[in-house]
């Protein structure tokens, strides 16, 4: 997938990003700050059919929602990490574990406990407006 969009199109970017990556349970999304990977991430349960409020994970690392589409889903924000042994004693590895849908912002603060494979989601800034979302899939 390769989509530049404007705010109004994001749920429907969000929701052709999930018909591609649906199969995967760990999401990592790659992209700066005030790119709007919260926003997305936003747009996405709201496509899950997630009733719970949604919202940054900045402070408390892990956010749990259920969703009518995917069951149990972390919401994840490795901003704040140290290292990997504070994401460890966050819960993170258990939820990685889990079976369930992980999507996670700043995956790049605690890489090595990843899964391998995960589904990669990369945004940008174009300008004010508008982003750019792509995704790029591990060799096989």
């Amino acid at each position: 997938m390769d989509a530049i969009y404007e705010l109004p199109q994001i749920k429907a970017v969000a929701k052709a990003l999930w018909k591609e990556g649906k199969g995967h349970k760990v999401w990592i999304f790659h992209a700066g700050m005030g790119t709007g990977k919260t926003s997305f991430i936003h747009a996405l349960c709201e496509i899950l059919e997630v009733k719970d409020t949604v919202s940054s994970p900045t402070f408390s690392i892990i956010n749990e929602y259920e969703s009518a589409q995917a069951g149990t889903v972390y919401h994840m924000d490795w901003y704040r990490l140290k290292d990997e042994e504070e994401a460890i004693q966050a819960g993170i590895e258990d939820a990685l574990l889990s079976g369930n849908l992980c999507l996670v912002e700043w995956p790049e603060k605690a890489a090595g406990l990843l899964p391998e494979n995960p589904f990669e989601v990369f945004m940008e800034i174009l300008n004010e407006k508008m982003r750019r979302i792509y995704t790029e899939r591990p060799e096989d």
